[in-house]
């Protein structure tokens, strides 16, 4: 059997790989406020993006009992993502949530880059094992080492390109909405008693109602009564 290069070692290697890199940061912003205008707030957020660069990722509007709501999320380039969460929240007297993130992944960043480099240089000695590689057995080993090297360096590849994505575009998350229905102590002393006085007229009709349901129980007491008014009047006619 063919001696193999020793994984760990060059594993470790990558450990000691000295890398020169600019920080890498993940930017992301949730914002969730209140607006008297939903289209106005919407083309401020919409203008500000096509401003600095930024893209629309998601767009979507709904509705509840007491508000109309709409949410957008930004992904924008880092570099603007300041100004860009300034002119969104500037008018916004009060904020439901503002929560702004700063998340640093250069050391993650720095050692995928470090574990690739490793990788790549086994599987180029590998591949020179494999050119000599004696006989069926040997080639079928190294083949088997190499899939799994490939693999694994498919998977930092792909975690660098979605660091790099990540850090190059931030994301901004807006929720806003207006509220439609006015209760408490916002609704008018008039107001209320208007209110008052359809509820009662509803109870007024609720009641009547009830009654008609009832009728054939006061058909059989007026029955009731007239038969005992005149049972009544025949015994005093015997005495």
């Amino acid at each position: 059997k063919m001696a193999m290069p020793d994984v760990i070692q060059s594993q470790s290697t990558a450990n000691q790989v000295v890398v020169k890199q600019e920080q890498k940061i993940l930017k992301t912003a949730n914002l969730d406020f209140e607006t008297q205008d939903l289209d106005k707030t919407h083309q401020k957020i919409i203008g500000l993006a096509t401003q600095y660069k930024g893209l629309i990722q998601s767009d979507n509007s709904g509705k509840t009992y007491n508000r109309i709501y709409r949410n957008i999320t930004l992904r924008v380039p880092s570099e603007n993502f300041q100004v860009i969460v300034d002119g969104i929240s500037d008018g916004v007297a009060f904020f439901d949530r503002r929560e702004i993130k700063r998340q640093d992944v250069t050391e993650e960043f720095v050692d995928i880059q470090a574990r690739l480099k490793a990788k790549k240089e086994l599987e180029n000695r590998y591949l020179e094992l494999l050119k000599q590689a004696k006989n069926v057995k040997e080639m079928l080993e190294i083949e088997r080492e190499l899939s799994q090297i490939r693999e694994e360096i498919e998977a930092k590849e792909g975690r660098l390109k979605f660091l790099e994505s990540r850090v190059s575009m931030s994301t901004i998350h807006v929720s806003f909405y207006k509220t439609t229905v006015e209760t408490g102590v916002r609704v008018s002393y008039g107001q209320k008693m208007l209110n008052s006085l359809k509820g009662g007229w509803e109870g007024v009709s609720v009641f009547f109602l009830g009654i008609l349901y009832l009728w054939p129980l006061f058909l059989i007491a007026i029955i009731v009564i007239l038969v005992v008014r005149r049972l009544i009047k025949r015994s005093r006619k015997k005495k």
